[in-house]
């Protein structure tokens, strides 16, 4: 198949005749933000070009995945490597065992892996191991969280959902949601309410450790901790969803950085090298319940891919260099204090979040703790926001309820370019 070179607005129109409203997954659509999206023709560092020849400098990073920026070297030649043997064999592969190796000597908690195609699919694995290892149904989540889109965690769910307005989603029978208890983010007492009340029905409780999906919210001092000695002492097992922040805020993941370690761990986006992939894993106890060492099923044609082992085995390599971690969270901060510095110079409220490479910037006068506090904030001043930055080529997420993304490859000019772009964009909307 030949691609002809057509303009956005023209690649919009024809995606719109075969692709159901015109995307693959709904944010892309730039409805929350307005105007139609760009069409990338490539990527390179922390840069993206349209098919227009415009550049962008990108801080989605396919959503989290390419830490190490767009066609990282080391990452593109491992993948070209697996490639040349062959595409998927359906069948083991060494690759498979390397990558799982690497991830169960960086992540303490997670003794044995079983590798998926997707966060999604990882989080519905865990969930149903989690049901079988205690004998219970419900799962406790947090307002706000998006966890996947299966049908039990669109309860009160973020990321797309919060995106679109979409309170609830049609196609879910309200049974398998009454399964759902959310309570709210960094609130110990409401959770310690909700354990009270389900304590002998709940099977676990599911968290992103640092939310990112209604933009970055980082956990209150001791919520962690406290999520941990409840659901010991109540036999509830405790899940971290790391599939943003797994070898993102640090090689051992959320985890190692605060301390805490769950019974099950959800993996995604890095540990892909930017191929698709999903990891659950735990204690060799819990994991041998799963198929075929146990009888909890679960099985996936593409499961363990041999591109994507490769090329996640290169970027948690590259991961691996001294000082990495830190300068990535020495850019957060530089981001941070100017984001703030500029906003306060031009009278607009903001409230910026940063843990690491991870950052939100709220348009809003008040704490953002929670799904609501973020529900809260400005989006319609974020959209116009998002739109002044865009025409001066920086490219955000399209939505006020996702994390920045920032990468090995921006550098200190890409900080200042996005500096001086977000001064002139407060401008136009203060």
């Amino acid at each position: 198949m030949r691609f002809v070179k057509m303009s956005n607005a023209a690649c919009w129109k024809e995606a719109q005749r075969y692709l159901v409203g015109g995307v693959n997954s709904p944010v892309r659509s730039f409805r929350a933000v307005g105007g139609n999206p760009f069409f990338v023709d490539r990527g390179k560092g922390p840069y993206l070009w349209d098919v227009e020849g415009n550049r962008y400098l990108d801080y989605v990073c396919s959503w989290g995945a390419l830490i190490l920026g767009h066609n990282n070297p080391t990452v593109l030649a491992a993948a070209k490597r697996a490639l040349a043997r062959g595409t998927t064999f359906g069948t083991p592969t060494t690759g498979e065992t390397a990558l799982a190796k690497a991830i169960t000597q960086a992540v303490p908690s997670m003794e044995q892996v079983r590798f998926v195609s997707s966060g999604t699919e990882a989080v519905m694995s865990a969930v149903r191991l989690a049901r079988a290892a205690t004998g219970r149904r419900k799962i406790l989540k947090f307002d706000g969280a998006y966890h996947g889109h299966s049908d039990a965690l669109l309860a009160q769910a973020g990321s797309g959902m919060a995106t679109l307005g979409i309170p609830a989603t049609p196609g879910v029978p309200p049974a398998v949601t009454q399964e759902t208890i959310t309570v709210p983010f960094n609130d110990l007492e409401a959770v310690k309410r909700a354990v009270r009340l389900y304590r002998k029905e709940l099977a676990c409780l599911l968290v992103e450790p640092v939310v990112a999906n209604s933009g970055v919210i980082p956990p209150a001092s001791g919520f962690l901790a406290g999520l941990r000695r409840l659901t010991r002492e109540a036999g509830i097992l405790l899940i971290f969803d790391e599939v943003i922040t797994g070898f993102r805020l640090g090689y051992g993941g959320a985890q190692k950085r605060f301390g805490v370690r769950p019974d099950l761990t959800l993996l995604g986006k890095v540990i892909g090298g930017g191929f698709p992939i999903g990891a659950y894993g735990g204690s060799k106890k819990l994991m041998r319940l799963v198929a075929p060492a146990g009888s909890v099923y679960q099985a996936g044609t593409l499961a363990g891919h041999p591109v994507a082992m490769a090329a996640g085995l290169a970027a948690l390599q590259a991961l691996r260099r001294p000082r990495l971690y830190a300068q990535l969270e020495e850019k957060g901060r530089i981001l941070r204090d100017g984001l703030i510095r500029h906003a306060d110079e031009a009278g607009v409220p903001v409230a910026v979040h940063q843990v690491g490479s991870l950052l939100t910037l709220f348009f809003t006068d008040r704490p953002v703790r929670n799904g609501d506090d973020a529900r809260a904030a400005d989006a319609r001043r974020y959209a116009r926001y998002f739109r002044g930055m865009l025409k001066r080529g920086i490219y955000l997420p399209p939505s006020a309820f996702e994390a920045w993304f920032i990468s090995a490859a921006h550098g200190t000019r890409e900080l200042k370019m996005t500096l001086k772009a977000h001064q002139a964009a407060l401008k136009e909307i203060a």
